[in-house]
Parts: structure tokens; C-alpha cells; sequence
């Protein structure tokens, strides 16, 4: 009988609140009711309902008059208010029952109240006499609405505060309702075990809202006393009513029932709110994976709080190294051979594509060249045979060449490279100075006015914008020229991305290729040239700093990165280049997958060289003279090789167009043989 008749007292409570009254002091009430103060919490209602009856009567309004609302319908006999005994208490409970105030969905629609005798406490005839008695001078219009529809058919009570249902957050592996349940039942049935039980507001990730709502309602009423103000802070009071009373009655009996360990249940969901709390913050799917799979660790239940704390930690840097079990899909691994170690991408030069395995992702490589020798000329042919041959997307970075000059050189190595030209589909020579200095030659010599070199001639007063409309008439040079411009400008899927940077840290450098990762997802990036950065220029040392963030890079994200550097001016024989040859640091060496030292062989000792097709053969050639200053010979001593062989070979290098020919196996003449 007292459970029913706490539950209408909490109906009462409700439709008090729905009614506008004092909100502090209905949860007094509540309060009273939940510690099992009943006889209490009746006399409070008789005063909360009476102090409303007694405020100044409002002006009437016209129109239809509706009945008293259900603060001014609640009324007591006197002589009740002095019995207190268990009786007598459960006879004030029984003013609710049968069809006076509640039925059995809820409010009554009459809202009328029968006392003990079966009297109504207020007739028709009387509410009629007592229009200056109605709750606030409301009245409603005909047609309008009472309180959304009590007095009608609609019974249901609609709070004005609730505590919303949802779907869950987050995913199978870390709910558990039961443990939730266990976890406030413990604390329902005994209170006192929130001194050392409790959740501080930053770890409290319920999943059940209900559940949430119950134990901040433990936290300030059934635990009050007990409960720490460290644990009480950030919370707000919960939503009291009818429902959440039935809720933890039903958890309180349940859990009654069950032999639970209180600090085993603690443990048990601090952890798992540690789990949903990382996994809620972390952004990143593959790291909230690995958060989720925690739980499915072989050592889990023997975890701490601070264990599955430091296990997130793990995850999140562990999760930033490429992980693998060796010892799974070898058979696969062999079979297809389809790995990074066989399917670099292919060089434009045979023999070092060859020796390297292409140009592998995960990998750093180096050229080092004395200065003015051609690094960045170097840079641009090779990474624009990656991003028009093999169709990927570069990025460039450079501390030395501005963008119009790498503009140029791109131009002129795009127009002139044999493999590319099979792609644009025009054959066509063009020197970087020619087109720097915008000289095209005619079809018809005789049409136009040309210069001494046979190149067409922009007229005295003729703008750029007129000299180009008329070369388009007459040079097929020039029309072939901008076809080629125009088909790398609808390159869109394999730009060449640039970035000129001068005074820059490490880690500016480190961001700058993440955004383009990121941004463009772009895994072969260009470095021209390797240095130290502005806080430690002209301290060698510093220089591997740099080649490890590169590496490193590399390595976790799977880039290609392809740097230079810088040779001294030394006397050493091209042939003879080592890495003691290195302007910076040797220790550079140690960081990367390889090294190639590349240096000009002197004009006037051409003579000294041979080269052969194999590098163990027994026919060789001499080096072809040139009268053209722009043709040069290169010696590249592969200094280190991660993977195999380190040849020395000749490079041709035609300046002009920017056209690097590898040769051969280069080797100096045997002492005795001529030139």
C-alpha cells in the first residue's frame, strides 16, 4: 500500500509542477518522499496547496471559465493533519484512491477529490460560486486549449522537464547496461558507498541517460550526506518524477537480489568510461578502433584505471608506426610479389632505376652536387618523369630556385624529354634560353622580319599581347610550344605542387609536407636543397636532424622523399667522390636509403674516361666531344645503396634543354692507354 501511495504523491508532485508551482519547494518534497518522510512530505502539500488559495483574486475575463487547475483541488480535513501514526498515514494516502483526484492512466479528467467519507470536496455548484477563487484568473476562450488538453480525453502527464532516451554512442564492445545498473543499484540500497564510490563529473560517461540521471539524483538526495563536493562538482540536480521513483525502486530490488562486489562493479565501469571517454575525443577511426579494442586485451581485467588510462596513451603513439605480425601471409608476400621492395616506380635512368628498385615509397633518397652544378635542373627532370610518366602528384620545396625559375626549367625539360614528348605528341627541341627570351622561328622566313639567328621579330610598338597573336599566325614552333604548356596545364590528377621556403625551422618544414599529405595526399616529395635549419645554419651536425624528420616521415606515411645536397669544391676525381666529399655533416649518410655523389667531369679531362654498357665488360667507349659548352659529362658514384650494388656511372647532360642521358659503367682508362 505505501509503494501505491507514494506513487500518487508523486503524481501530485508532478501536476503541481505542471501547474506552475514553487519548483524549489515541490523538490523538498520529493526529497522527503525518496527518504520515506511521507507523513512530511503530506503536510508540506497541504501548505504548498493552500498558500496559493490565499493570493488576490485576479480580474475576471470573458469568454468560457475552465475548472480550477490542480493546485486549488487538493483539500484536507484538519483533524488529519495531526495524525501521524503509520495509520494514520496510509488513511491520507487513501484521499487519492478510487475516482476522485487520479485514475489509473493518471489525472482524472474531472479533477475532482473525494475525501474518506465520500463527499465531493468541491461540487459543480461550488466552483461555480467561486469564480474569484479560480487558479490566477485564467480562463480560456471557447475553442481553446486547457493545459494541452488536460480536463479532456488526454490523461498522459507531460513533465516539464525530462530526461531524453537516445540511441547509443558507442559501440557494442563498450556498452553495458547491466553494469551501469549495478554500479547506482549498489549505491541506491547503500548510500554511504558514494564516499568512496563515486564518478567525478570529467570520467561520467553513462550511456543510459536514466541511469545518469539516477545517480546524479544519489549524488545530492539519497547519498547527499555522504558524498564528497569533489564528486558533486559539475552536476546538476536530476529530474524527479514519477517514472525515474518507479525506475529506482525496480533497479533497488533487482540489485537487492544480486551479490555484488561494489569495488569490482567500480572498477569495472570507471574503465569503461575511461574507454568511451577516449573513444568519444579521439577523431581519428583507426585510433578509436584500436581504443575499442582494448577491452579485448588478454590482461584487460587485470587492468587498473590508470592501465587502461596509459593503454589510450599507447594506442594513440603506437598507432602512428606501421605495425604488422611478420610472421603472417608470407606464402601470399612471396607469391604475388607485390611489394614496395619490387614495385618502385621506374627512374628515367635504367642502370640506378635498376640498382635501387625504382623509387620506393617509404624510402629517402639523396644527390649530392658541388654548387651550381645543376641540383635543382637535376630535381625537376626527375620529378617531372614521376608525375607525367607515372602519373603521380609532386610537391617541390625549394630554399634556392624561385618559382619563376623552376616555371622555366619545367618548360624547357617538358618540351625536350623524349618520354614525354611520346605523350604530348610534338616533336620539338627548345633551349631554356630561347624561351626566356620569347624567340620562336617562323615558317616562312620570308613573310617576316627575323633577327640574325633566324628568330622572329617583335615589332617596334607591337605589344606582347599583338606579337603573340601573330606568332600564332606564322610560327608552328610557337604553336606546338603552347600545346605542350597547355596539355601540362590539363595535368589536373598529376600536378607538380611548389612551395619556396628560405627561413624556416624543422618543423615548419615537417608541416608544410603533412598539409600537402593531407590537402592533396601527395607521396613524392622533392627537397632542393638539404640544410640545416635557420636556428642552427652553419652547424653541420644539425643537417642529419633534418634528414631524420625526413625519414621519418617517410617511413610513417609512406612518402617518397628525394632531397639534395651540397659537394664541396674539392680536388677529388669525380670517380673518386666519397661522403668525406659532403659540405655537411657525413653523418647525414646514416639516416638515408641512398646516396648518389654526382660531380662534373672537366672538359679537358674527358679523355681520361671510358664507359661500358655492363659494368663488367670488355668493350668500353670513349667520351664523345663536344664543341657546345652546354653538353657536360657527370660522374654519379653511388656511395650508399640500402638496396644492393653501388656502380659509378656516366651521365650526359645537355644544359640547355635540361636533357640528363645516362650512358653507362664509367671507369678511368688503365695507366698506359691514351686518349
Amino acid at each position: 500500500m505505501a509503494s501505491s501511495n507514494t506513487e500518487k504523491l508523486y503524481k501530485v508532485l508532478d501536476a503541481f509542477e505542471k501547474a506552475g508551482k514553487d519548483k524549489k519547494e515541490i523538490n523538498k518534497i520529493r526529497r522527503n518522499v525518496e527518504k520515506g518522510n511521507l507523513s512530511l512530505a503530506l503536510e508540506q502539500i497541504r501548505k504548498l496547496n493552500s498558500a496559493k488559495a490565499q493570493t488576490n483574486n485576479p480580474p475576471k475575463k470573458r469568454g468560457r471559465k475552465v475548472k480550477k487547475k490542480v493546485e486549488d483541488i487538493v483539500d484536507y480535513d484538519e483533524e488529519e493533519e495531526e495524525d501521524t501514526t503509520e495509520e494514520a498515514t496510509e488513511n491520507e494516502y487513501s484521499d487519492f484512491d478510487g475516482n476522485g483526484y487520479f485514475d489509473a492512466d493518471g489525472m482524472h479528467s474531472d479533477f475532482d477529490v473525494t475525501d474518506e467519507e465520500g463527499k465531493e470536496s468541491e461540487t459543480d455548484s461550488e466552483q461555480k460560486d467561486s469564480d474569484e477563487d479560480a487558479d490566477d484568473g485564467e480562463y480560456y476562450e471557447d475553442g481553446d486549449d486547457f493545459l494541452d488538453g488536460w480536463g479532456k480525453e488526454k490523461t498522459k502527464i507531460v513533465y516539464k522537464e525530462e530526461v531524453k532516451t537516445q540511441e547509443s554512442s558507442y559501440p557494442e564492445k563498450l556498452r553495458n547496461e547491466d553494469l551501469e545498473k549495478a554500479y547506482v543499484g549498489l549505491l541506491l540500497n547503500t548510500p554511504k558507498l558514494i564516499t568512496k564510490y563515486y564518478i567525478v563529473y570529467e570520467e561520467c560517461y553513462f550511456d543510459d541517460q536514466s541511469l545518469l540521471n539516477i545517480y546524479k539524483s544519489i549524488l545530492f538526495t539519497e547519498g547527499g550526506k555522504f558524498t564528497p563536493e569533489i564528486a558533486k562538482n559539475g552536476f546538476s540536480f536530476s529530474v524527479d518524477n514519477n517514472e525515474t521513483y518507479k525506475q529506482k525502486q525496480d533497479i533497488k530490488n533487482e540489485i537487492a537480489k544480486i551479490p555484488f562486489n561494489p569495488e569490482k562493479v567500480y572498477l569495472e565501469l570507471r574503465k569503461l568510461f575511461i574507454l568511451r571517454k577516449s573513444y568519444i575525443e579521439e577523431p581519428r577511426e583507426e585510433i578509436q578502433k584500436e581504443i575499442i579494442d582494448i577491452r579485448d586485451y588478454e590482461l584487460y581485467d587485470q587492468m587498473s584505471v590508470d592501465e587502461v588510462k596509459a593503454a589510450v596513451v599507447q594506442v594513440s603513439v603506437t598507432q602512428k608506426f606501421k605495425q604488422a605480425i611478420l610472421s603472417e601471409d608470407l606464402t601470399d608476400f612471396l607469391e604475388k610479389g607485390d611489394n614496395n621492395l619490387t614495385n618502385g616506380l621506374e627512374l628515367p635512368f635504367p642502370i640506378l632505376s635498376s640498382v635501387f628498385k625504382g623509387i620506393r615509397k617509404g624510402e629517402t633518397m639523396a644527390f649530392a652536387m658541388p654548387s651550381n652544378s645543376g641540383k635543382s635542373r637535376f630535381t625537376i627532370d626527375i620529378a617531372s618523369y614521376v608525375a607525367f610518366i607515372h602519373k603521380k602528384k609532386v610537391l617541390i620545396i625549394s630554399n634556392e630556385m624561385s618559382e619563376e625559375k623552376m616555371k622555366l626549367c619545367l618548360i624547357t625539360t617538358v618540351l625536350n624529354n623524349p618520354e614525354i614528348q611520346k605523350l604530348h605528341g610534338q616533336k620539338i627541341s627548345k633551349t631554356e634560353g630561347e624561351l626566356l627570351e620569347f624567340k620562336f622561328r617562323p615558317d616562312d622566313k620570308a613573310k617576316v622580319k627575323v633577327d640574325k639567328d633566324g628568330f622572329v621579330l617583335q615589332e617596334e610598338n607591337e605589344t606582347r599581347a599583338d606579337f603573340v597573336e601573330r606568332l600564332k599566325k606564322v610560327s608552328s614552333e610557337f604553336n606546338k610550344t603552347i600545346a605542350v604548356t597547355d596539355w601540362v596545364n590539363n595535368q589536373i590528377s598529376n600536378m607538380i605542387y611548389f612551395i619556396n621556403i628560405t627561413d624556416h625551422t624543422n618543423d615548419e618544414l615537417k608541416k608544410v609536407i603533412m598539409n600537402y599529405y593531407y590537402k592533396e595526399k601527395i607521396e613524392y616529395v622533392f627537397y632542393d636543397t638539404l640544410k640545416t635549419d635557420t636556428a642552427n645554419i652553419g652547424n653541420g651536425e644539425e643537417i642529419k636532424r633534418t634528414a631524420t624528420i625526413l625519414s621519418n616521415l617517410a617511413q610513417n606515411f609512406g612518402m617518397f622523399i628525394c632531397s639534395t645536397l651540397q659537394l664541396t669544391e674539392s680536388t677529388t676525381l669525380p670517380i673518386n667522390l666519397n661522403v668525406n666529399d659532403l659540405a655537411v655533416s657525413r653523418t647525414v649518410k646514416e639516416v638515408l636509403d641512398t646516396l648518389c655523389l654526382i660531380k662534373q667531369i672537366m672538359r679537358e679531362d674527358w679523355s681520361k674516361y671510358q664507359y661500358s654498357l655492363e659494368e663488367v665488360d670488355t668493350k668500353f667507349y670513349e667520351l664523345k666531344k663536344y664543341t657546345d659548352p652546354d653538353e657536360r659529362y657527370y660522374a654519379c658514384v653511388v656511395d650508399k645503396n640500402r638496396a644492393g650494388a653501388k656502380p659509378k656511372l656516366l651521365f650526359n647532360l645537355n644544359l640547355a634543354y635540361n636533357r640528363w642521358n645516362e650512358l653507362g659503367y664509367l671507369r678511368l682508362k688503365n695507366e698506359g692507354e691514351g686518349a
